[in-house]
């Protein structure tokens, strides 16, 4: 006879086995991109833009896109969605409205993303007449990680516990105040992890800025945010599928490939040193 004791060793050996799993899962899809694309880093591959379309050269344009896009949507995306968040999370209470409110949010960020991209090449693109740019491209990739940043930045205040801000408000402190001297620096090492989040998701988009920004072939760099750029993403699919030699070409890919990761890697180790740095900031004061 099992007995529950013996059920819960069951349990923590399964539960085991699964986080091995997933954890020997990413370390396969890492060793197999590294294994293919390490023979083609180098400085020339970083540095230099690519020639005889695409089939050699650098990829120095396509990082400085990429680069490009992933700060021009932070850059829109994460000062609208914290105070959006703010907003429904400490004044707009929990009432009917709110809660439609946060019922649209959550189907924003399940929607497609080649949705945004469609909708961003109708608004942005030609509306505006923003054209194929960087700044079509960054608001098209900032409200699709707006919902996600939304979220993240309402937990990360709900996990605030309301006695500081009562304790704030009876001191004589007003709503502003308590929200901007003691809440937000408190949930700030917590809502950075939507800036990371968004980080990743957006490096590796192909679908929004297709239809925005991204250029088949463009060796050159941007000189203003009304400028067509190549973009990783964009540029792995093209030397991956296109061309009548793709043998000679998909070593390139998987260099490619291996930077965006370590792009995004750079990203988010950066975010998190971000995030101690202000959590050890809230411990000391």
């Amino acid at each position: 006879m099992i007995t529950p004791k013996n059920k819960q060793q069951i349990a923590f050996v399964l539960f085991r086995m699964l986080g091995i799993l997933v954890v020997g899962i990413l370390f396969w899809i890492l060793g197999f991109i590294i294994y293919h694309g390490i023979g083609v880093i180098s400085w020339e591959f970083l540095t230099e833009a690519p020639t005889e379309g695409m089939t050699s050269g650098g990829i120095f344009p396509a990082i400085v896109g990429t680069l490009c896009l992933i700060a021009g949507s932070s850059v829109i995306a994460f000062p609208l969605g914290i105070l959006s968040a703010i907003y429904s999370s400490e004044y707009a209470g929990n009432g009917k409205i709110v809660r439609f409110i946060r019922i649209m949010t959550n189907n924003l960020g399940s929607i497609p993303s080649i949705i945004f991209g469609l909708f961003g090449m109708a608004l942005f693109v030609n509306t505006l007449g923003f054209g194929d740019s960087i700044i079509a491209g960054s608001l098209t990739l900032g409200l699709l990680t707006l919902p996600l940043i939304i979220r993240t930045t309402e937990e990360a205040l709900k996990a605030i516990p309301d006695s500081f801000r009562t304790g704030s408000l009876a001191l004589g402190a007003t709503k502003l105040q308590t929200i901007q001297r003691i809440i937000l620096p408190m949930a700030f090492p917590n809502i950075i992890t939507g800036l990371i989040l968004s980080i990743g998701r957006v490096s590796g988009e192909m679908a929004p800025i297709l239809f925005t920004v991204a250029a088949y072939f463009l060796p050159k760099l941007p000189s203003s945010i009304f400028d067509q750029v190549m973009a990783l993403p964009y540029h792995l699919y093209v030397i991956a599928t296109s061309g009548t030699d793709l043998e000679a070409t998909r070593p390139m890919a998987y260099g490619t490939a291996l930077v965006l990761i370590l792009i995004v890697l750079i990203m988010n180790l950066l975010a998190t040193a971000l995030r101690r740095w202000f959590g050890k900031k809230v411990k000391t004061n």
